[in-house]
């Protein structure tokens, strides 16, 4: 297959590595979306032994993990069973991504597992990502106002950066109050619930980004997980001020979830080049404002479930998180070297902070 014809975007003369690439005008690449679609046929089905052995192992090592971390009366022993529990609860949090993308029917039963044993109690329900992430990928909102998860990070002041990381610390006790004491004083308050729905339910990065009220079978799922979440955190607090949970395991388990929430803004940070001036954008641009980072074995961790491929997600949302490997050795095999694809792909998270850093160093800035 030749590779696909596509002016190279425009880039600022600023170095191969950390060049700002000018995405508004970049057309649709038809060869690579073509090749995209034919290659994959045949692994679009998501296979679900493995995604209730991957989930269910994930979610099982996380917690065992916990427990060793609140009841090991050793530093080290504690330190690393807390490790453990934040590499594998993050990677059993992180098939909400897939709940998102996947149809019900094609894993019955998975949204609703997926709750009870990682959303609800860590009080992460789905609720806050469907009905969020799927507008990221919508052709006409990415990168634009109207997108929930988008921020121009690499046009933005540098001290964006440091502080898009702390602030993730404080999602744990973030969702805490917002579960605990926000949702059930919002039955009283239609002013305080309006507020929650449109601020405060949702894994959002933009902070203009407002949400609607549910509606349909969506609100009834709403419903159940909120209620859920909510008998969560009011029992936590309630055991804590009563003595019935101890102040120890509290802030362990604070901890390991701040880890995790961390662990994911790292990720988050590295997912896209962050260089959209908000105008919309082609499904190629977009692909190009993505990345990929293929090689070596860290990704595995600190971008689990197939996260690793971002870029080649963007192009094939609904492929299964098992596929994006074996897809990505087709269509660089295909598409051959210096290949617009190719582009999409760097080899480290240190490369890819590190030019997201240095963007963040060049004019004009955006004002959120």
């Amino acid at each position: 297959m030749n590779q696909p014809e596509i002016a190279a975007p425009d880039v600022e003369p600023a170095g191969r590595a950390t060049a700002r690439i000018r995405l508004s005008g970049v057309a649709d690449d038809r060869i690579l979306l073509r090749a995209a679609a034919e290659l994959t046929r045949d692994i679009q089905q998501p296979k679900p032994l493995l995604y209730w052995s991957d989930f269910l192992a994930s979610a099982a090592a996380g917690y065992a993990a916990l427990a060793g971390a609140i009841l090991s009366r050793s530093a080290p022993i504690a330190l690393i069973c807390g490790a453990t529990a934040i590499l594998a609860l993050y990677r059993a949090t992180l098939f909400i991504h897939e709940i998102t993308h996947l149809q019900n029917g094609k894993l019955p039963g998975f949204r609703i597992a997926w709750n009870l044993v990682i959303g609800i109690p860590t009080l992460l329900p789905s609720f806050l990502y469907e009905g969020i992430h799927i507008l990221h990928h919508s052709r006409t909102r990415y990168g634009t106002i109207d997108d929930p998860e988008y921020l121009p990070l690499a046009l933005m002041r540098p001290w964006t950066l440091p502080v898009f990381l702390i602030l993730s610390v404080l999602m744990p006790a973030a969702l805490l109050l917002r579960f605990a004491i926000l949702a059930p004083l919002s039955l009283f308050s239609p002013r305080l619930r309006q507020v929650l729905v449109a601020r405060l339910s949702g894994l959002q990065i933009n902070p203009r980004f407002r949400r609607r009220t549910p509606e349909g079978a969506f609100a009834r799922q709403w419903l159940w997980q909120e209620l859920g979440a909510s008998v969560v955190g009011v029992t936590v607090l309630g055991s804590l001020a009563s003595g019935l949970l101890p102040v120890r395991a509290f802030l362990i388990a604070m901890g390991v979830l701040a880890g995790v929430a961390v662990l994911n803004q790292v990720r988050t940070l590295v997912a896209h080049l962050w260089e959209n001036d908000g105008a919309p954008l082609t499904i190629t641009a977009q692909f190009l404002d993505s990345t990929n980072v293929p090689q070596g074995f860290l990704p595995l961790l600190w971008a689990p479930v197939g996260l690793r491929f971002h870029a080649l997600h963007h192009l094939l949302p609904s492929l299964p998180y098992h596929s994006l490997a074996e897809a990505n050795r087709r269509l660089s095999r295909a598409l051959g070297r210096g290949s617009v694809y190719e582009r999409a792909s760097y080899p480290t998270l240190r490369r890819l902070v590190g030019r997201l850093a240095s963007n963040t160093m060049k004019r004009p800035r955006h004002r959120v």
